[in-house]
């Protein structure tokens, strides 16, 4: 694609996005078909962040199983943050089919198995709740999966209405949308400096300054500013992806696979019939630069990989490491600020990050908005 335009900066915007990854591609997307004057601002490229590490899986279930999040924060609101996920993957659907290139979102089912005997119960109490509240979901016996794959699981719930995406591609294509919009797109920008008055935000930026009714901060799993991070934790994750494979026949359905343990491992297939796979998750809140390290990584994911595809000759093409934040009831932060009604955040903490983009962006519309949503109270920053 070709680069952004530099903007020539307009005296004041209505709101103001700081980051440019997923997040923000997302707000500035929604916010560009609102009558808005709108800049999304970016300290390097758009997309370089943890955008680029991410692995594209879209999914209604999150890390915090339905049933227990029902009982973390009651039936009814975990019921609709389960249903405003689903919704979201129907809504990044909508947004990648109007997007000047293919983002390559396509409609996939996932199965999740019980890593081992002991959560085969928790995993029927699951489907049983996904059932009764009516997501689409089955649950398969080992004879099933054994039917279906060349491994054997003790039990796995088989959801439908997930997707996969290549993040990079939804991210740089909903900036582009956005900036034939109208939205103002500032790379190479970082920001000094927030002042935050009754009247207005002014942003001192190494572009200068920029000055706003409203800032949205969508900065990923960096610090954002203003923010007690007490309820956020940082960890290290690993990726892998293999080339291209021959023969995936054995791969049912392309079905997005992942699992109960904690931290899980995840695996998808990608359009040129690569395996991207997932986990090994460190509680070590920095990056990994050690190339020994990494390949150790990547080997123990082959390994996995090789167990679950036994016949398949793999091999190793790409091993990334990257920052994974989480919140300590395995839920967003998205919300306005309880001090500084100007500043919003949308932090997507959690496997689910984009998908929580998407949900993220819509609320932040409808706060900006004045517009009640139901997930409001469920994420705000002070809960």
């Amino acid at each position: 694609m070709p680069p952004f335009r530099q903007p020539v900066p307009a005296a004041y915007y209505d709101i103001a996005i700081v980051g440019g990854g997923i997040s923000g591609a997302l707000c500035a997307y929604i916010l560009s078909q609102e009558d808005l004057q709108v800049a999304l601002i970016e300290e390097k490229e758009i997309g370089h962040g943890s955008t680029s590490a991410n692995t594209g899986l879209l999914q209604y279930s999150n890390d915090i199983m339905l049933h227990e999040l029902m009982e973390q924060i009651g039936n009814d609101p975990a019921v609709r943050f389960y249903k405003a996920c689903e919704a979201a993957i129907g809504q990044l659907e909508k947004v990648t089919a109007s997007l000047p290139l293919d983002a390559q979102f396509r409609r996939r089912s996932s199965l999740y198995y019980a890593s081992t005997e002991d959560d085969v119960p928790r995993l029927r109490k699951e489907w049983q709740a996904l059932r009764q509240y009516g997501f689409s979901a089955e649950y398969w016996t080992p004879e099933e999966v054994e039917s279906a794959f060349p491994f054997s699981k003790a039990g796995a719930i088989i959801t439908h209405g997930d997707a996969e995406v290549n993040p990079l591609r939804l991210c740089r294509g909903a900036v582009r949308f956005a900036e034939k919009q109208g939205v103002h797109i500032y790379e190479n920008t970082r920001v000094l400096e927030i002042h935050s008055t009754k009247e207005e935000v002014r942003l001192e930026t190494t572009n200068g300054e920029i000055r706003a009714g409203k800032v949205v901060f969508t900065t990923g799993y960096t610090t954002s500013p203003c923010l007690d991070h007490g309820k956020e934790k940082l960890n290290r994750t690993f990726a892998m992806a293999t080339k291209p494979m021959e023969d995936v026949s054995t791969w049912k359905e392309r079905m997005m696979i992942w699992e109960t343990e904690r931290p899980y491992l995840y695996a998808r297939l990608t359009e040129d019939d690569r395996i991207i796979i997932g986990g090994l998750d460190e509680e070590i809140s920095s990056l990994l630069h050690n190339r020994s390290v990494l390949h150790s990584k990547g080997e123990q994911l082959m390994r996995k990989l090789e167990d679950l595809f036994p016949e398949m000759p793999i091999e190793i093409d790409h091993i990334w490491a990257a920052m994974f934040g989480e919140s300590t009831d395995n839920l967003p932060m998205i919300g306005r600020h309880p001090k500084f009604p100007r500043l919003l955040y949308l932090i997507g903490l959690g496997g689910n990050g984009t998908v929580y983009s998407m949900l993220g962006a819509k609320l932040i519309r409808d706060l900006l908005a004045g517009i009640p949503n139901d997930l409001t109270d469920i994420v705000r920053l002070d809960r």
